[in-house]
């Protein structure tokens, strides 16, 4: 039988860095049973033996109340691993060390591992590893996870320890409950935290030699943590960041996008020479390739956020961006660390949602998904001023776009309201608990490496979710003669048109609505499609990149039977409908839960048509 390794850490310690060089793809992420907490498993195999990994979530506390905390103490107390491998922050091992104080208490098998040695070195400090190992009575191996150079002997270490398993040979004697917990009271949390502290020190007299034991601040910090300044520099930093990892996923978008065209229009012509069946031709001509490039191009959105921003991670940007925003955060049950997700979801969507990995705590990292549905992507800014354009003057058109900014606010509240009592409760709401890292050099290998790994996986994970929609959406819009009047969604949409009234929106606009959710880009060439005539609805949606859409030609048509009520109606609508297909993918794939996905979905419909029914009666009243 396999046996069972569990890794043991603070947030940033390295645990997902050493868990993907150990497991490579040998690796799968879910959720723990009957909990929303991520939950990843792998194995690897040394000298033709064979070791089961699993990450533990990462927490700075084993004793609170958090899911993740209560996970990890009851899988070490249930002896589900034979060996645990607790990592901590050689470069902040005084604090980092406030873990293993905890965990002493659990009475485990364990190896501690000294990670980023690097980062301690470069401060000028040494780490006496020996002596500590003899202190402890449990194997200390120095280690710079990222470099990716001793990981062999990692695998010998944990190897020999599983064999012959030490336990630490002392702890601090901490009052604990009958569950494991720390016996509550706040005079008792003090001393509970002052015997720890004490236990800590005695363990690193005289293991610690020069460099700096506390954090000194440099004048980058002084900038960067400055109240007003400071803010501001962090946004325009990240701003940056995301526009950098649009130039790295520019070259892969260019190459999928070719795909429809290049592989589309001779797969259709040839199965149209063979007299093929023409909703075969449609699935394998338009469907498959516009799926591949969709793929590829979610794909290259992981790649380049995650080289990017990995690389200020690294360097220690991302704890003072974090360390700024907190507090204001914090009123929608969020930690600071959401504003990187929230400010790349005005790029895109499916970079927020990726971004929300940077959260420590499960609960806030999927209110963090939620909230970022919330933020209009760039494509939204790249229609809504052409139909409002259709429609309203040059200020008009102004005034329209402030409104949906202000409704963002609004909607990143209401969200919060909704979501956050179950998976962030006020009673359970604290700031950030942790220390700025020294700015340090990047591991670039490191931090391409894991950005390729991620971003196939993600394109893997895809195709099926992807796929599965596409085709649902190409069924209800299909019609064998092209003809928009003999698709499903036509009949459905006419059929249902009295209720879509009342919400704003007449079948026409409805159907527009419907493909938004798809891909926002879609709406212009559903547009074209219904109201001129031009193209099939399925060639409008799946290749809304390559349609031409003449603005005034299609303004002039609309507005012969579209209100400047309905038309406000339908911008609102749009706007905060679900981001697009693609989204809704790496949702469910960064989620791990179908559940918590498609009631997302179905919220930002509901509310998209509740907005909808709001502004158009207003407006009718108004305009």
């Amino acid at each position: 039988m396999s046996k069972v390794i569990a890794l043991l850490g603070q947030p940033n310690s390295g645990k997902s860095t050493v868990f993907n060089a150990l497991t490579g793809s040998h690796q799968h992420v879910g959720n723990w049973p009957g909990k929303t907490v991520e939950k990843s498993e792998g194995s690897y195999t040394w000298k033709g033996e064979r070791f089961n990994i699993t990450d533990l979530p990462g927490s700075y506390s084993l004793f609170g109340n958090s899911d993740e905390e209560k996970i990890t103490v009851d899988y070490i107390r249930g002896n589900n691993a034979d060996l645990v491998l607790v990592l901590v922050d050689a470069s902040q091992l005084e604090r980092s060390m406030f873990m293993l104080a905890e965990f002493a208490a659990l009475k485990a098998p364990a190896v501690l591992l000294l990670n980023m040695m690097d980062v301690a070195g470069a401060q000028g400090k040494k780490i006496d590893a020996k002596l500590l190992e003899e202190r402890l009575g449990i194997p200390v191996l120095s280690f710079t996870a990222a470099d990716g150079k001793s990981y062999d002997r990692l695998r010998e270490v944990l190897s020999e320890n599983l064999k012959n398993p030490k336990y630490l040979s002392s702890a601090p004697d901490l009052a604990l409950a009958e569950d494991g917990k720390n016996v509550s009271g706040a005079k008792n949390v003090l001393n509970q935290s002052s015997v720890k502290f004490s236990w800590i020190d005695a363990q690193l007299k005289n293991v610690i030699s020069s460099g700096e034991r506390g954090y000194k601040s440099s004048k980058m910090d002084r900038l960067f943590l400055s109240r007003g300044k400071g803010k501001l520099l962090t946004i325009g930093v990240i701003l940056l960041a995301f526009l950098a990892a649009m130039i790295v996923m520019i070259p892969f978008m260019g190459i999928g996008s070719a795909i429809p065209s290049y592989l589309g229009k001779p797969i259709r012509s040839g199965l149209k020479s063979l007299n093929v069946h023409p909703w075969l031709v449609s699935i394998f001509g338009l469907l498959v390739p516009n799926v591949l490039y969709f793929c590829i191009s979610m794909a290259a959105f992981v790649l380049g956020v995650n080289i990017v921003f990995g690389y200020l991670e690294e360097i220690g940007f991302m704890a003072r961006a974090a360390y700024q925003f907190d507090g204001l955060l914090l009123k929608l049950g969020l930690q600071g660390k959401a504003v990187c997700p929230m400010l790349m979801g005005c790029g895109c969507t499916i970079g927020g949602t990726c971004g929300t990995r940077v959260m420590d705590n499960w609960g806030q990292r999927l209110l963090a998904m939620a909230v970022v549905w919330a933020v209009p992507c760039a494509s939204i800014w790249s229609i809504i001023p052409v139909i409002s354009g259709m429609f309203f003057p040059v200020w008009g058109t102004m005034l329209v776009c402030l409104c949906i900014i202000a409704y963002v606010v609004l909607m990143m509240i209401v969200v919060s309201k909704v979501f956050s009592g179950r998976l962030a409760p006020k009673e359970k709401r604290t700031g950030m608990i942790m220390e700025l890292p020294p700015y340090h050099k990047p591991h670039w290998k490191h931090i391409i490496k894991e950005a390729l790994l991620k971003a196939l996986d993600i394109f893997k994970r895809a195709l099926s979710t992807v796929t599965l929609v596409s085709l649902l959406f190409w069924a209800f819009s299909f019609s064998k003669s092209g003809d928009i009047a003999d698709s499903l969604i036509y009949k459905v949409g006419t059929f249902i048109e009295p209720v879509t009234k009342f919400f704003g929106m007449g079948w026409r606009t409805f159907m527009a609505f419907l493909s938004s959710a798809f891909a926002k880009e879609a709406v212009l060439g559903t547009l074209n499609a219904i109201f001129m005539g031009g193209d099939s609805l399925v060639n409008a949606t799946f290749n809304s990149k390559t349609v031409a859409t003449d603005a005034s030609a299609l303004g002039q048509s609309m507005s012969d039977v579209v209100s400047q009520a309905e038309a406000l109606a339908f911008m609102f609508a749009v706007t905060f409908n679900i981001p697009c297909v693609m989204a809704l993918s790496t949702t469910y794939r960064e989620s791990h839960s179908i559940k918590f996905t498609l009631k997302l979905a179905a919220f930002y419909f509901g509310l998209a048509l509740l907005l909808s029914c709001i502004v158009y009666h207003v407006a009718a009243l108004i305009l």
